[in-house]
């Protein structure tokens, strides 16, 4: 197991899909169902190894959560806001356009 790269709080965009969005929870490995997995097409599937990341997602479209591996992931350094209607929730937004966890529980 090792250490993940990104934290709580920071803004990220997916690697090869088009959407970003603000973490808010990791799990150390992969922590979803099988189902999940195994729908994920074999030649892009992730591996399990690895920290996963829940996110307040967000895309042209909509607003939604998702689950996404740390090799999926880069960091967004656009400073724009997430537009996600939870963020600001169990945010506060930072000057650097990061966020800092509220004073909530997760779980």
């Amino acid at each position: 197991m090792r250490t993940a790269k990104f934290s709580i709080g920071q803004v990220v965009r997916h690697r090869i899909y088009p959407f970003r969005g603000v973490i808010f929870d990791v799990d150390p490995t992969f922590s979803n169902t099988e189902e999940w997995w195994q729908a994920i097409p074999e030649d892009v599937r992730p591996r399990r190894d690895q920290p996963f990341y829940h996110l307040l997602a967000e895309n042209a479209e909509t607003e939604y959560v998702a689950y996404v591996s740390e090799q999926n992931l880069i960091p967004d350094d656009t400073g724009e806001p997430v537009r996600h209607p939870q963020v600001h929730d169990i945010f506060d937004e930072q000057p650097d356009g990061s966020y800092r966890p509220r004073d909530v529980d997760l779980h």
